[in-house]
């Protein structure tokens, strides 16, 4: 199964480089161009400059600027292989929690081998980006966010253990997330951590992209006969599946642009799969919507700029399986795939390429940017969704399957600069 190592993680020298608060970044794929210029004159040896270049020749510049840093110091290598224990503490509607994992080197495995497997589609466009980048630099700035399933959960026990002390970084970002790492250096520790993986599967939460770019870099390398067996394996973080801090959060969908949109007609077709409910306001949609998430029943708020919501609910608990009769009922049985294959494909007629290209569909994180959207003549109508369970990510993975793009996203995501792995030995 998973096979997993320490390594000597890169890591800022702040004597150098300055405070790492100022050092860190988001992943490079939820940053935008302004947040970017932020980033860029926060300090000037913030990790921006590597995760997301930018300019006539961005890659060529990012190897420079990896050089350069590596030769004035900003950047050390870690003198001994180490796993690094990771945690993230923040607070969502007035509930602090947090979780906590492993950042370590992950043996590289096709997903036809079934020991580390998606469940969302990708995009080509980002995948070369990230090829690009890993050519010009041999490195991996950011980790990929994986779970696993331990049912004693000895793994977790093992890391909170081990991280009762100060940690070696501790910061809290603009967002007020904190952020704490601890190193672990002991040969036995390790080996106990290994050793623990060798039973688990690993599902990708978030980073499909770079593991699929991690996959061809590797192709590559043997291609062209460089490398010295760094470039099989990738940086990932760990963290057990049913870590009771773990949040997904949903992503909603608002409609664009689309020619003949008639909102009264669309919701009579519904009818024929959806129980529709009048929702007075905002407060009123959010609870029934945790009522029927709780409950299991397949449903989501539609708002299309008038007097309140309408609330979809399924009727019939088998309606996609009878259109989709080669997808498992995991896949099935996602909101999302209700949504996707009912309603907009079926209803709205925006076909999987339409959604892939996002011509008539955006995705949005917040609701009330959903709505906002619609409020100023932006959008055409809005789709609120309830959240993915890390149970129904599972499911559909080992199904062999990927679930329909943007169906997860864990909150918060993993910040990028606190270790970074150099791909050789």
């Amino acid at each position: 199964m998973a096979e997993i190592k320490a390594f000597r993680g890169l890591r800022f020298d702040q004597e150098k480089a300055g405070e790492i608060e100022r050092l860190v970044c988001p992943p490079y794929d939820i940053i935008s161009e302004q947040q970017r210029q932020a980033y860029l004159t926060e300090n000037e040896n913030n990790i921006i400059r590597l995760e997301l270049p930018k300019g006539d020749e961005p890659y060529k510049t990012a190897g420079k600027t990896l050089k350069d840093w590596l030769e004035k110091g900003v950047l050390k290598r870690d003198s001994k292989p180490a796993v690094y224990i990771y945690e993230e503490e923040f607070t969502v509607d007035g509930v602090t929690r947090s979780f906590k994992g492993c950042i370590v080197r992950v043996k590289l495995e096709e997903f036809s081998k079934g020991i580390v497997l998606p469940h969302e589609e990708t995009l080509s466009k980002a995948k070369e980006d990230r090829f690009n980048l890993m050519k010009a630099t041999n490195c991996n700035f950011s980790q990929i966010y994986s779970l696993y399933m331990d049912s004693e959960h000895e793994i977790t026990a093992k890391l909170d253990k081990l991280s009762m002390c100060k940690p070696e970084n501790e910061l809290t970002d603009g967002e007020g997330v904190i952020h704490r790492l601890w190193i672990v250096t002991d040969e036995a520790e390790i080996s106990a951590i290994s050793s623990a993986f060798a039973d688990k599967k690993l599902y990708i939460a978030d980073g499909h992209h770079r593991y699929e770019t991690a996959l061809n870099y590797r192709n590559y390398c043997r291609e062209n006969g460089i490398g010295d067996g760094a470039e099989d394996y990738v940086m990932m973080m760990l963290v057990d599946m049913e870590h009771p801090g773990l949040l997904v959060l949903p992503t909603h969908r608002i409609v664009r642009g689309l020619k003949g949109f008639d909102s009264a007609k669309a919701m009579e077709k519904c009818a024929e799969f959806f129980d529709i409910e009048n929702i007075s306001d905002t407060a009123e949609m959010s609870v029934c919507l945790g009522e029927k998430y709780n409950s299991g029943k397949k449903s989501f708020a539609y708002y299309d700029g008038g007097n309140g919501f309408k609330l979809l609910t399924l009727k019939d608990e088998q309606a996609v399986e009878k259109l989709l009769p080669d997808k498992s009922a995991a896949y099935c049985g996602l909101d999302v795939s209700v949504l996707h294959t009912l309603v907009l494909e079926r209803i709205f007629g925006i076909d999987s390429d339409n959604m892939a290209r996002q011509i008539n569909l955006t995705y949005v994180k917040k609701a009330d940017d959903a709505l906002n959207a619609v409020d100023e003549g932006n959008a055409q109508c809005a789709f609120i969704l309830n959240p993915t369970k890390v149970t129904q990510i599972r499911d559909v993975a080992s199904a062999g399957e990927k679930m329909p793009q943007k169906s997860t996203y864990f909150y918060p995501k993993l910040i990028t600069g606190l270790v970074m792995n150099q791909i050789d030995k």
